[in-house]
């Protein structure tokens, strides 16, 4: 059965074909920039070179459009015609209460989706973008939705319950869901396997670090905590998004400084983080490079950033009662060495020491910490696509 999973991020696009007989991927594609200028698809077969497309992509229809046409391609695909899908599996952001586990995609379902736009404005209509586009494109292939949200229903409550009246729990679902869980839970098996160790006997802070950042402790396998919370905009800072803040900001702006709702919503999703401390870019290359050439405001970016990410693994440390590892996934903990660095810097008494040497790695299964350090330091890919793609095959083989 060939699945094609589709995992639309709040900038970027990620999709990987994969037959699931072998659960060998046939294709791995990215596309990056989405809206953001310099925007491109890269595409990669093993064997063959790269297929790179650089074009104007306004939005994740767009993306959408190109990736089918790049897997079809008569000289860089690896299919003929869409008749080959068998499945499609979706990565669905947020299905508040009502969706804990995967679940087959009908209109329904995508209404119910959609009523939660607003808990996750930057991720759930790029999501169903993405749905509705393979639907029309391919409309008798079976659709599924994995929901990032489904990891972390085991968090106890009083990690999740916000302190608010307790009718706000009770009437609208007001609590922490967290996201970005079926990375945490990859990457948090991958470890336990590659350290040969039961992961029910591993506590672990996983460190999930792109253009959208969460950190989750997970202990005995299950994740207790996580940094996101209601919505994706709450935890570390991000490329455009604040982080947790003083919730009255909120209200000085609308009533000192005269913002509406929408406006201060828009300026805490799209127009902060590191986007808006550096004044440079939501990219945390861009930000990079503007401050190696000496711009001030981009290096207090990355060092507010380097800053919550440390806070944030001390503190769930704490919460687990001790750590036995760390793991950086994700664009940004994959492929930053700098980032890793700063982000463990004065957490050595945790019990490790960094190998400046490994650290070098990018995108690879690789410790980082040295081999007499007693809490490990891993850096490992993650691979959400493989993890939707055997909620799709179970699901679908079910129907």
């Amino acid at each position: 059965m060939k699945t094609l999973v589709i995992n639309c991020g709040s900038s970027s696009l990620k999709y990987q074909l994969i037959d699931m007989s072998t659960e060998e991927s046939m294709v791995q594609g990215l596309v990056e920039r989405i809206g953001i200028e310099g925007s491109l698809l890269t595409q990669k077969v093993e064997g063959r070179e790269k297929y790179i497309i650089k074009t104007e992509i306004k939005d994740h229809k767009d993306a959408i459009r190109l990736v089918l046409g790049a897997l079809i391609d008569e000289k860089y695909g690896v299919i003929k015609s869409m008749d080959e899908i068998a499945a499609v599996g979706h990565r669905v952001v947020h299905g508040g209460e009502k969706y804990s586990e995967s679940v087959v995609l009908t209109e329904e379902v995508l209404k119910s989706v959609e009523e939660c736009n607003a808990l996750a404005p930057l991720h759930n209509p790029p999501n169903i973008i993405g749905i509705k586009a393979c639907m029309e494109l391919m409309p008798n292939v079976p659709m599924v939705g994995v929901f990032d949200t489904a990891f972390h229903q085991t968090m106890p409550k009083e990690a999740y319950i916000c302190p608010l009246p307790y009718e706000l729990y009770e009437n609208y679902g007001i609590r922490k869901y967290g996201f970005h869980g079926t990375s945490h839970k990859y990457v948090s098996n991958k470890l336990a396997e590659v350290m040969g160790r039961d992961i029910k006997d591993l506590k672990i802070v996983t460190c999930h670090l792109g253009n959208g950042c969460s950190l989750a402790a997970v202990k005995g396998g299950k994740s207790i905590d996580t940094s996101m919370g209601f919505t994706p905009l709450a935890g570390v800072m991000m490329g455009t998004r604040s982080g947790s803040i003083d919730p009255s900001v909120i209200g000085f702006l609308i009533n000192e400084k005269g913002y509406t709702m929408q406006e201060v919503d828009e300026l805490l999703n799209k127009k902060s983080g590191v986007l808006g401390i550096s004044g440079v870019s939501s990219d945390f290359r861009d930000v990079r490079d503007a401050a190696e050439q000496g711009n001030e405001r981009a290096k207090l970016a990355l060092d507010v950033f380097h800053y919550k990410v440390r806070a944030q693994i001390a503190a769930y440390a704490g919460v687990m009662g001790g750590i036995d590892a760390i793991v950086f996934t994700a664009g940004i903990g994959e492929n930053s060495s700098l980032t890793r660095k700063e982000s463990l810097k004065g957490l050595e008494f945790l019990g490790f020491e960094l190998d400046n040497e490994r650290n070098e790695i990018r995108g690879e299964i690789q410790e980082i910490s040295t081999d007499n350090s007693r809490v490990k330091i891993y850096v490992i890919p993650t691979n959400e696509e493989l993890m939707i793609a055997r909620d799709t095959v179970e699901l679908i083989n079910n129907m």
